[in-house]
């Protein structure tokens, strides 16, 4: 297993550098552009989903989001990302997983972020306390690409 871990300030603009190191690391793998881009896609989300509701905010040297990410080849490849927050926590998972709910309707896109993580994951995992943190982890499988025979 091949793993890596950025800890990032918990701030949107670190969104981006997350993305191109999570792309990075599993580019060398057998995986097709639709399934680099719902990996990136959700990451992202889960990532923005710590800085602006985990932190809710309030920014100190303990604002930080983790990010493990785990390249598991067995007879699927499989990729696992774990965010993790020290921030509020989630009072009632199952509410927060609704689709569409948010507890901040004020921002544009608002409500979609568990809905998008789990329409490009394949299993996603909720872990979370209040005022100790969330982790979310969630797991990919790779397709196995089919080689083209070119015939001559």
């Amino acid at each position: 297993m091949n793993s890596m871990t950025i800890e990032i300030k918990a701030l949107l603009e670190n969104v981006a550098t997350v993305r191109v190191a999570i792309s990075s690391f599993i580019s060398n793998l057998d995986i097709t552009i639709d399934e680099l881009m719902d990996v990136k896609t959700a990451v992202s989300e889960a990532v923005t989903n710590s800085v602006e509701h985990g932190y809710d905010g309030i920014l100190d040297d303990e604002s930080t989001v983790m990010i493990n990410a785990y390249i598991i080849a067995d007879e699927e490849d499989m990729i696992r990302i774990e965010v993790i927050d020290k921030g509020v926590g989630i009072e009632d998972i199952e509410l927060a997983t609704t689709p569409t709910y948010t507890s901040k309707p004020e921002l544009e896109h608002a409500g979609m972020g568990f809905t998008i993580m789990e329409s490009f994951m394949d299993e996603i995992v909720i872990d979370s306390s209040k005022n100790e943190g969330t982790k979310i982890t969630m797991n990919k499988k790779l397709k196995k690409k089919k080689s083209r025979e070119i015939s001559v």
